[in-house]
């Protein structure tokens, strides 16, 4: 089933629902709905005003967040406008990272998220923790909440709290801009904690030496014979082998030329292949006068050595796991990260060291995936995002003491606009050039 199958049906499903829900009158007082979006609320939200007892701790909290919050969005800004002048220069074609399906965050369709429990989960944890946090510090700051829930169009698109609009309008300064910034510090924050343990969990997963065969070299005798990719070898020339070790021993006493027979188990399913041997390629070792079957395996070793490495860059680890979806479900995975985000034939190369363990690492993977990447994209300065209120309000407070208020509005407008054109060019230009592209030639 395609993508866009499974997006049909989606909307399908959700449809019907829908407008079994409205044409009913169901649930009228906790779903509503914005045209194709639904709404579902509760007023039960007292339990927040127990933060207040906290009052002081998350105010510092707030604060350094909104400190932390300024600088991701100026980040975010800097690198929009060097994005864009390279993609005006150099726009590539609409495939791949920039194929109009991904720009939809949407698991299954976006072909970087696959439809797995760890990305849905962590998706909705990622809106709940940011939600929570503008209503927490709504509190904190004398605020009152309304209301919270969840919007949904298909899948659970957002999660909202509802402050009260005229303590909102009332609130200035400081405790405007942290309950605003509060949303954008958990989902950091929290994106840190779970990449930093999911490396933790990884670090205690042992590598194996399973002669698992990763890939096969095309037009050599493992290709022709009909090995599969992903399979473990078993046994050569009736020798049981339980390592890459044993199979080398094996293979040295080989000549090209030579013919064996090899076994190997794939999806619980045990197979004979007979391979004629041939000479090494230049490419790889072309003085070895063994034979060479034309396999490569799946180093386990290799992949947490690189994770350590990945580790030690800190603080920067996790900017660089932001594209490992992108590599391991578009580009190949060159960099041998698909492990950590979805079930792969490599984990039985890797000694568990719980039940559920893989699992566990995926949802900490896609927990500090989507809340940093949440986290990022509500800081730009743009109107409605949050960081666009922040940047709005400290303008304000900002022109109010030059007693310039009047041209406070034009200031925002002029920056979210500017921003938010950044922002359009950066994800329509491959399209919008393969579209000229098209008329053109058909012309």
């Amino acid at each position: 089933m395609s993508w866009l199958h499974v997006l049909l049906l989606l909307i399908l499903a959700y449809t019907l629902i829908a407008v079994y829900i409205r044409d009913r009158g169901l649930f009228s007082d906790r779903i509503m709905f914005f045209g194709p979006i639904m709404a579902i609320k509760t007023e039960r939200v007292g339990f927040f005003d127990w933060f207040q007892k906290l009052r002081r701790p998350l105010r510092a909290y707030a604060t350094l967040g909104v400190i932390m919050v300024v600088v991701v969005s100026a980040f975010m800004t800097l690198a929009l406008l060097l994005a864009v002048p390279q993609l005006l220069v150099h726009t590539p074609e609409p495939t791949g990272i920039y194929d109009p399906r991904n720009i939809l965050a949407i698991p299954g369709v976006n072909q970087a998220i696959p439809i797995t429990a760890a990305v849905f989960i962590g998706l909705l944890l990622t809106i709940v923790i940011h939600e929570f946090g503008h209503a927490i510090l709504a509190r904190v700051e004398d605020m009152r909440v309304r209301s919270m829930g969840i919007l949904i169009a298909v899948i659970p698109i957002g999660a909202f709290v509802e402050p009260d609009e005229a303590d909102v309008d009332a609130a200035k300064g400081m405790p405007k801009i942290r309950m605003f910034g509060a949303g954008i510090t958990n989902n950091i924050v929290a994106g840190l904690i779970c990449f930093g343990l999911m490396f933790l969990l990884v670090g205690m997963a042992t590598p194996l030496a399973v002669p698992l065969v990763q890939g096969v070299y095309k037009d050599f005798p493992a290709a022709d014979a009909g090995l599969q990719g992903y399979s473990v070898i078993t046994g050569i020339n009736g020798i049981p082998v339980t390592d890459q070790e044993e199979i080398s021993a094996i293979m040295d006493g080989t000549r090209p030329g030579e013919a064996i027979t090899l076994t190997a188990e794939k999806d619980g399913i045990e197979r004979t292949y007979t391979l004629t041997l041939s000479e090494w390629p230049e490419v790889l070792d072309g003085d070895r006068d063994s034979g060479f079957m034309g396999v490569y395996y799946y180093n386990a070793v290799a992949v947490k050595e690189h994770l350590g490495n990945v580790a030690d860059l800190g603080f920067l680890a996790p900017l660089y796991l932001t594209i490992a979806p992108i590599d391991a479900f578009i580009q190949g995975n060159t960099q041998q990260l698909a492990i950590l985000l979805a079930d792969t034939p490599e984990q039985i190369a890797w000694e568990e060291p719980f039940p559920f363990f893989w699992g566990t690492v995926h949802l900490a993977f896609w927990l500090g995936w989507f809340n940093l990447l949440v986290g990022m994209f509500n800081a730009i300065p743009i109107v409605p995002l949050d960081g666009g209120y922040i940047m709005k309000e400290g303008v304000e407070r900002f022109f109010e003491r030059l007693g310039w208020s009047r041209y406070a509005h034009r200031v925002v407008a002029s920056i979210s606009g500017f921003v938010t054109v950044m922002l359009i060019l950066l994800i329509t230009m491959p399209m919008l050039t393969a579209a000229v592209r098209f008329i053109l030639t058909a012309s």
